[in-house]
């Protein structure tokens, strides 16, 4: 029986790695929208169900990822949190019809003007002006590469995260009207040819991209100057195996997720420094809740409190993040349970709510954030593709 049971989360574990300033609260202030504007009017923007919404200006989307046509879909957002399904954007590509294995398929810009996201099935990303009504579409380019997976954005420049054939990265310029153009000369290697890379993000101001590599174990970085053009890769064995989705915080900090090959019990979080010039150093490393096939990590705008999703484990852990010097506890094993399989994350833009997306129930969890990190489970929302991918929040 004990052995059945292995067999079995290590069945669902290949499915998830496949799919796999200080402020005294986290619950900030909307970095966009002032206070009184998330007050809906009585009888105005409801469900039908008598739940008001927040006027159009706060929304979570989920890639589908669809091989018949990819799209965004979306769930607006009332002012207790709960989603609402309202439309779908056409992202002018395609999808894979199965897991990424990645983080940050779907991405706001910095100001939320934009949002970006990848189209693995036909080898493009594509672009959208964000408004207080929804989406607008604007572009879809070729990624440079094949299945593409991730996007990173500072500013005007955006790299995407190539992970099929020989794996890449490759840049873009975002244009004011939001509109994507690709930089000559920026495609760069990653560490191997067969490197299972997961994610991209760039910490630093912008002056380095960070990329985790699930199959070489490794992290890399490249620097990246003011034209968007990437310089020097540097590279270093994560703390444990596996290096999967990460989380960017100030001072060049990275928290990332280490699946320990899906191990059952295994997984960790682990925190790097990322310097200026590109080189990792380690932190605080494999720091575990005893949960398995963790892959996604999010953490609160105060940087405080940083999730990971337990694939495997059906559930998700709270750490203690010191915002001094980077290191890590565990706060809460499991912080709160989750429908099955969850994968993708994203907090609400003042870290006020916690959505993620359940890969094997084709589901939303919805959570609210306490000041001391506890979640609350407040709704589930079903009736997702079987293949969704990625999650954007505000």
């Amino acid at each position: 029986m004990k052995h059945f049971k292995k067999i079995m989360a290590y069945a669902l574990t290949l499915f998830s790695l496949a799919a796999c300033q200080k402020e005294t609260s986290i619950l900030t202030p909307d970095k966009t929208v002032p206070e009184e504007a998330l007050l809906s009017q009585p009888g105005q923007n409801e469900d039908g169900n008598g739940n008001g919404l927040v006027g159009g200006t706060k929304h979570v989307y989920i890639l589908s990822n669809e091989v018949s046509g990819n799209a965004l879909l979306e769930y607006k957002r009332t002012n207790e949190g709960y989603l609402v399904l309202h439309t779908a954007y056409n992202t002018g590509g395609t999808g894979t019809g199965g897991g990424l294995g990645n983080q940050g398929a779907v991405i706001y810009t910095g100001d939320e003007s934009a949002l970006l996201a990848v189209n693995p099935g036909s080898n493009s990303i594509s672009s959208f002006k964000v408004t207080g009504n929804g989406l607008q579409f604007k572009s879809t380019v070729a990624s440079g590469g094949m299945r593409p997976v991730s996007i990173a954005q500072h500013d005007d420049i955006v790299y995407v995260l190539n992970a099929g054939g020989n794996g890449n990265i490759s840049g873009f310029k975002l244009g004011n009207n939001k509109k994507l153009t690709p930089i000559p000369n920026s495609t760069r290697p990653l560490s191997s040819n067969a490197s299972g890379a997961a994610q991209i993000s760039f910490v630093r101001d912008g002056g380095v991209l960070v990329i985790t590599e699930k199959a070489t174990n490794k992290i890399i970085t490249y620097t990246v100057n003011e034209y968007g053009m990437p310089g020097a890769m540097h590279s270093l064995v994560s703390s444990s195996p596996t290096p999967f989705g990460f989380a960017p915080a100030a001072n060049g900090n990275i928290f990332v997720s280490e699946a320990v090959g899906g191990a059952p019990g295994a997984s960790v979080l682990s925190s790097y420094q990322i310097s200026n010039s590109g080189a990792i150093t380690l932190i605080n490393g494999s720091v575990g809740a005893g949960q398995s096939a963790a892959c996604w990590v999010v953490i609160t705008n105060n940087g405080q409190y940083a999730y990971t999703t337990n694939t495997a484990s059906n559930n998700l852990s709270n750490f203690n993040v010191n915002t001094n010097t980077g290191s890590i506890s565990v706060n809460t094993a499991i912080a709160a349970t989750s429908q099955m399989g969850p994968i993708d994350a994203d907090l609400s833009n003042n870290s006020k709510y916690l959505y993620v997306l359940n890969a094997g129930s084709h589901s939303i969890s919805a959570y609210a954030v306490a000041n001391n990190g506890s979640l609350t489970n407040i709704q589930t929302v079903t009736g997702l593709p079987a293949s969704a991918n990625g999650l954007a929040a505000r």
